[in-house]
């Protein structure tokens, strides 16, 4: 991984130094707070929050279905323990269908932002690449977040403006074909969420849990609506859910 690494290294310089007039020696922080050390200080926090996640993923597989027995034997009536099975099953399948899906499509953006980049000469496109397939398990934001990153990539390496806004523009292509036409196709049949409501989720989830919650937060609110549809008292909040 050391080349992917030198390259993200070349490129944070190359945006500390953007700006500053030629032969100008670089300001130095009195407190050492510079973009490398922002960078590498964020991911911590993000592995942190991953790892703590991760964790507690393994644990509840780890438990299997203790919940749900627990569940079905305080349950008064045969029918709500019919239920609750139901709901349990349905929640599994859609929601790995999901993850799947996803997970496939994210990849495939992955792939076609890494051919881009080299064919537009950004660098390393490995690095591209994999941004590009974690950025877009983030929901509306982490696109956007890319196509800024790939707009300052192209105005760093690029002298001409049209070459320097060609990557953000063929990434934000494959996103819209892919984010805008191609999951939701796949997706639809299975549930629609109102983007509003992903947006709250997703700003809420981002401050309880960061880079983590914000992953999740599409799976748990497809849950929500998945239990809400199911369950005759909260069907109209299901509905006021559905896109």
């Amino acid at each position: 991984m050391q080349a992917p690494i030198d390259t993200l290294q070349r490129f944070l310089q190359q945006v500390e130094d953007y700006g500053q007039p030629a032969g100008a020696p670089a300001a130095v922080s009195a407190e050492g707070s510079t973009l490398m050390t922002k960078l590498f200080t964020g991911t911590r926090n993000f592995a942190s929050g991953f790892f703590t996640t991760i964790l507690f993923l393994f644990f509840l597989l780890v438990s299997g279905d203790t919940f749900l027995r627990r569940l079905v034997e305080i349950l008064p009536s045969f029918s709500n323990k019919r239920q609750a099975v139901d709901i349990s099953q349905q929640v599994e399948s859609d929601i790995s269908a999901y993850l799947v899906t996803i997970t496939l499509m994210n990849a495939t953006v992955g792939i076609a932002t890494a051919v881009v980049m080299r064919l537009t000469g950004i660098g390393d496109p490995i690095l591209w690449g994999a941004v590009a397939f974690l950025l877009n398990f983030v929901p509306i934001l982490g696109p956007i977040f890319g196509v800024v990153i790939f707009l300052l990539a192209g105005l760093l390496t690029n002298d001409t403006l049209w070459q320097a806004l060609l990557p953000a523009g063929l990434y934000l292509g494959i996103h819209l074909i892919e984010g805008e036409t191609i999951t939701p196709m796949l997706l639809a049949k299975r549930f629609t969420l109102n983007p509003v409501l992903v947006i709250i989720s997703l700003v809420f989830w981002f401050w309880m849990w960061g880079i983590p919650g914000g992953i999740l937060s599409m799976p748990m609110l497809a849950i929500i609506k998945i239990i809400c549809d199911r369950l005759q008292p909260l069907a109209a909040f299901g509905h006021f859910l559905e896109g």
